[in-house]
């Protein structure tokens, strides 16, 4: 299919305001300054209604963790969770770049959504982000009566390099006895150190995340090349996918990370874990965070939605 005709105008806007490379303008950039051009770089979108949103800090293995709960309209009773990491790579975003994307999860699902504000490389390499994103979890399951959360309904999801931690932190909970996660939604997760598949050749540059810039995110990561191969980073590389929770897997056309979400969905059913697999279209990584001008994104969000809630049996 071709490329999405609204993905094909973000690109000539982005390409307008200098990020004709996509990502590849990092190349010659520090994290900081990533941060500071992906900043200016942010537009300004409509927000879904919530009911309220709380800042505040939880307790993490390295200091405290800032974390935005959000809480639906109308809420009453013990509700189920969502905890959301947000992608940039490990390297670039935060609580602020991703709340709409939460705030719609929220409003579209009617449970809570605790997004998680975990520790950015190269300031704090691996396995820092994934210590921050399972710590968060453990601390939801521990305190879910006075956060009014059921603890039999703890969902984790995330987009890019939050999909990597959303699944490394379900690793984590098995392997570590705990606790217990209903579903994990992985958005176009990056599941692998490795640029050889089919889509990285073809989607691997002119497509906003490119194979320069997911080298550079990784060498941002990871403290050497080795680490790489380790399941907490590479959750790909995990020998078993079995005992894993039902998984949501959505991928894009014109992504270079398709492949690897494709395969990895593939193993965890093979591993007798229920997946739903959706690829989109027409689309490109990063369509999740575009729903105020792609068509096909909303349906993406829809979809997500549709999924968690047949997970918490919500109407």
């Amino acid at each position: 299919m071709p490329l999405d005709p609204q993905v094909q105008v973000v690109l000539e806007a982005m390409a307008g305001a200098g990020l004709g490379e996509g990502l590849n303008a990092f190349k010659n950039m520090g994290a900081v300054e990533a941060r500071q051009m992906m900043e200016m770089m942010r537009v300004e979108a409509p927000l879904d209604p919530v009911g309220s949103t709380e800042d505040r800090t939880i307790p993490g293995p390295a200091g405290e963790i800032p974390v935005r709960i959000y809480r639906p309209e109308g809420a009453t009773g013990t509700l189920p969770v969502l905890v959301y990491y947000h992608g940039g790579g490990w390297v670039i975003g935060n609580i602020e770049s991703h709340d709409p994307a939460c705030r719609t999860l929220c409003y579209n699902t009617g449970c809570v959504v605790i997004s998680v504000d975990y520790r950015l490389a190269p300031e704090h390499k691996y396995p820092a982000a994934a210590d921050d994103s399972y710590a968060a979890v453990k601390w939801v399951a521990e305190n879910a009566a006075s956060l009014g959360i059921d603890p039999a309904r703890i969902a984790v999801g995330g987009d890019s390099a939050g999909g990597n931690l959303a699944a490394v932190v379900c690793l984590m909970a098995r392997d570590k006895g705990g606790p217990p996660i209903a579903f994990q939604m992985l958005i176009y997760p990056v599941v692998d150190h490795c640029y050889g598949t089919e889509s990285y050749r073809v989607n691997g540059n002119g497509y906003l995340l490119t194979e320069l810039s997911m080298r550079w995110f990784w060498g941002h990561y990871l403290p050497s090349e080795v680490h790489g191969l380790e399941p907490y980073a590479s959750p790909w590389r995990a020998e078993s996918l079995a005992g894993l929770p039902p998984a949501l897997v959505q991928t894009a056309e014109f992504d270079p990370l398709r492949d690897e979400g494709e395969a990895y969905a593939a193993r965890l059913k093979e591993a007798g874990v229920p997946v739903q697999t959706k690829r989109y279209s027409g689309l490109i990584h990063g369509y999740f965070g575009m729903a105020a001008t792609i068509d096909a994104a909303k349906v993406a969000h829809q979809e997500a939605a549709s999924a968690l809630k047949t997970a918490f049996n919500l109407k």
